[in-house]
C-alpha cells in the first residue's frame, strides 16, 4: 500500500476438477472415490500368494518383511567376505594353496546358506482379504498361518527406535479363541498405512470398496447420495 492505495496483485487460482464441476453446478462424486489414505493396492495378487486364496475371496494386499529381516545374514555375508580376503591374502602370501581353497570353500558355503535364507525371505509373505490375514513361508516345507478377521478382538503395532526411523514394526494380534496360528509378525514394513489399512477392512469394508473404484454411480444413486 503506497498513498492510501492499495496494490493488487494478479495470482492464478488453482482449482482441482472436482471444486470447477462443483462451481458450475455439476453432480460431484463423492470425495470417498478420490481419496486415499493409503498407498494403491495391487490389483492381482502375485503367483506365490494367489493359490491360497479361495474363488470369492477379496485380496486387498500382500507384504513382504522389511529388509531389516535380513540384517543378520548382511552382517554375516560382510564379515565372512573380508575374513576370506584377509585369509586367503595370508595365505597366498605363506605359499599355502590349499589353505586358500578351503577358505574359500567355506566362504562358498556360507554364501549359499545366506542365499537361501534371502530367498526364504522372498517367498515370506503377509497377506490381507477380505475375510482373513494370512502369513505364508517356506521354501521347500510350505507353512501357511491365518486368521479370520471376524475373530479379531484385538490389534496393535510396535515400533523400536530403529523401526520408526527405518519404517518397520511389529504387529500383535489377538482373537476370541485359545489357539492361535498367528498371533505376533514381526518386521513388517510401513506398519502404520498396514494397521490402517486393516482395521478399514475390519470396520468399513463398503469404504474399500470405494475407495478402490468398485462402487458404481448407480449404487450412489440408489443410497439419494
Amino acid at each position: 500500500m503506497a498513498g492510501g492505495v492499495y496494490d493488487v496483485v494478479d495470482e492464478p487460482l488453482l482449482l482441482t476438477e472436482e471444486e470447477l464441476a462443483g462451481l458450475r453446478g455439476e453432480p460431484v462424486a463423492p470425495s470417498l472415490l478420490s481419496t486415499r489414505r493409503v498407498l494403491p493396492l495391487e490389483d492381482e495378487p502375485s503367483s506365490v500368494v494367489q493359490r491360497y486364496l479361495f474363488p470369492t475371496e477379496k485380496f486387498r494386499g500382500e507384504w513382504r518383511r522389511h529388509w531389516i529381516e535380513l540384517g543378520r545374514e548382511i552382517v554375516i555375508g560382510v564379515v565372512a567376505t573380508l575374513i576370506m580376503g584377509y585369509a586367503t591374502g595370508y595365505m597366498a602370501r605363506h605359499n599355502v594353496p590349499t589353505g586358500v581353497s578351503i577358505v574359500i570353500l567355506v566362504w562358498l558355503a556360507v554364501l549359499f546358506v545366506l542365499g537361501w535364507r534371502v530367498c526364504d525371505w522372498w517367498f515370506d509373505r503377509f497377506i490381507l482379504t477380505n475375510k482373513r490375514v494370512m502369513v505364508v513361508s517356506g521354501i521347500v516345507t510350505r507353512k501357511v498361518a491365518m486368521m479370520p478377521l471376524l475373530r479379531v478382538t484385538d490389534m496393535k503395532y510396535v515400533q523400536s527406535p530403529l523401526g520408526r526411523i527405518l519404517k518397520y514394526g511389529t504387529f500383535e494380534l489377538e482373537s476370541a479363541g485359545q489357539d492361535q496360528a498367528l498371533r505376533k509378525v514381526e518386521n513388517l514394513p510401513n506398519p502404520n498405512e498396514l494397521y490402517l489399512r486393516i482395521v478399514e477392512e475390519m470396520y468399513e469394508p463398503e469404504a474399500v470398496e470405494a475407495r478402490l473404484g468398485r462402487v458404481t454411480e448407480s449404487e450412489f444413486d440408489d443410497d439419494g447420495t
